[in-house]
Formats: structure tokens, C-alpha cells, sequence
């Protein structure tokens, strides 16, 4: 089943897994090529990627449903305020998602973009209406809810996995690359906004085919902050067998057993659906 198997997932090797090992593609009757078999999010019925049409070149990222399922579309996230101000967590009142902020911050990042010839990082510009934000942060809660994930904007330590002392900037093979003064600046510049609910201009969107992935709502300027990735932080060495496509590097160690690498198929923010972010196209 689909929940055995994990979102993102091809269907396993039949020498790996006998709980799937009745699973054949639904256009073809064959249950050879497990790799390129998956399944279905909502129905479990498998497909081999070749025997779909239009054929699908990789594995979807995200949920993928059949053409039989492919009018499923996600339950929306109440448009509702307070409910998506207790989804975010957001640190003060309603009135945070006012035009008076924007304004107030984007004249504060005004001096960020004249900066950008030295390659500095700019602060995002959140979009002017309110409403608008709204929609973008329910999009958002869409997806995770969705997913099944709990919204985090910073990195998590658990149990179980690599402890927080495992993160030191020493052990990265060739140094670490350290962010200038200024660019440290704009990221926490950033961090308090989303904290207030001045979100980026970004929309989590829905495909039958792709899954979740994000679009820009408006045009964004290049060196722009928009999101950290983050996620609960384990070693690679304990996951080297997970085939999720979603891990980022976090620390490349010198010694391998100490790598350490970003998994946010449980704890994450918008940059779990974000692949090759679409910019806005007036």
C-alpha cells in the first residue's frame, strides 16, 4: 500500500518487501520493472511509468494519483485567519498580516536591493494585500496537511537520530562557508517576518502529475531570501537506504559516518515542495 511504501516512492523489489508482491501495473498486467512501478496515493493501484500516457519520465515528487484518480484534488486549508495564524504560529496579532508592516519592511529592505551588485542576499518583499497572503499560507498548510507533516521553520533534533553537537562547522570537509554580517542580517530580517506573517510571495499548487510544487506569485529579484531548509537532522549513514527525494546534505564530513543530512518528510516549511521555483510570469 501506498502508506507502506512512502509518498515519492516506486513500488520495492519483490526480493525486498512480501507485502507487495501481488502489485502489477494497472495498463499492462505485468509486475516486472518494480522500479519504475508505483502507486497510486489514493486507490494503491500500480502503473509502471512506461505505460502511462503521457509516459512519465521519473517518479512524481510528492503525492501522485492515477488517471482514474486524477480528479482528487486535496482538501483546502480553511481560509480563515485565525486558524492559519495558529497553523504558522505566528507571534502577534492578526493586525501582523496588515499593509502597515509590509510597508514598514519593505522600506527597511530597500537598502538590501541597492546593494546587489556585491552579491548580497536581498530580503523577500511580501505581497501587498492581505488577503493575498492569506491564500499564499493556506496553500502552504494545504500541502503539509496534506503530506501529513508538521510545520517547522528551523532545524529539529530528535530522538533517536543525530543530536544537535553533531552539527559543528569543524567537522565540514574544507571549511565552512560563513555568511557575511549584512547577509546574516536579511536571513534574521526574513525569520521576523514570517514570524509577524509577512509570508514570501510564493503558492503551493497541486498537479495530479507532479504533486505539490511552488510557484512565485510575483517576480522575485535574484539573491532573494525565501525560505531555509529544514527538517529533522540525521546522520547519512542511517539513511542510506531511504529512497525519499527530499533529503538535502547538511554537513559534509571529512569522516562519512559523521555526514549529516536534512530529512523533511516530517517536520518542514515550503522548501520541501520547492524544485526548480518557478518565477512569476506577468
Amino acid at each position: 500500500m501506498a502508506s507502506s511504501l512512502g509518498r515519492r516512492r516506486t513500488h520495492a523489489p519483490k526480493a525486498s518487501s512480501t507485502l507487495n508482491d501481488d502489485v502489477s501495473c494497472e495498463e499492462c498486467g505485468g509486475g516486472h520493472s518494480p522500479s519504475k512501478l508505483i502507486l497510486c496515493d489514493k486507490c494503491d493501484r500500480g502503473y509502471h511509468l512506461f505505460c502511462l500516457r503521457p509516459i512519465l519520465p521519473s517518479v512524481p515528487k510528492g503525492s501522485w494519483f492515477c488517471p482514474s484518480c486524477s480528479n482528487h484534488k486535496p482538501k483546502s486549508f480553511p481560509l480563515v485567519q485565525t486558524k492559519i495564524i495558529d497553523f504558522f504560529r505566528i507571534q502577534r496579532s492578526p493586525e501582523a498580516l496588515s499593509n502597515q508592516d509590509t510597508r514598514r519592511k519593505r522600506k527597511r529592505g530597500g537598502g538590501l536591493v541597492v546593494s546587489k551588485k556585491k552579491r548580497k542576499l536581498l530580503a523577500f518583499v511580501p505581497s501587498e494585500d492581505p488577503n493575498r497572503r492569506l491564500e499564499q499560507m493556506a496553500s502552504l498548510a494545504t500541502a503539509l496537511t496534506t503530506t501529513k507533516t508538521e510545520f517547522s521553520n528551523q532545524l529539529t533534533y530528535m530522538l533517536g537520530m543525530a543530536p544537535r553537537s553533531a552539527n559543528r562547522p569543524a567537522l565540514e570537509r574544507g571549511g565552512m562557508q560563513v555568511l557575511s554580517k549584512e547577509d546574516t542580517e536579511t536571513l534574521n530580517l526574513c525569520k521576523r517576518m514570517m514570524e509577524r506573517g509577512e509570508w514570501p510571495p510564493l503558492m503551493v499548487v497541486f498537479d495530479p502529475l507532479e504533486g505539490f510544487t511552488v510557484e512565485a506569485d510575483r517576480s522575485i529579484k535574484d539573491l532573494t531570501i525565501i525560505t531555509e531548509y529544514v527538517g529533522d537532522v540525521d546522520f547519512l549513514k542511517n539513511r542510506e537506504n531511504d529512497d525519499g527525494d527530499s533529503i538535502m546534505t547538511l554537513l559534509s564530513a571529512s569522516d562519512p559516518s559523521r555526514t549529516l543530512v536534512i530529512c523533511p518528510d516530517k517536520r518542514s516549511n515550503i522548501a520541501r515542495f520547492i524544485n526548480g521555483i518557478n518565477n512569476h510570469t506577468p
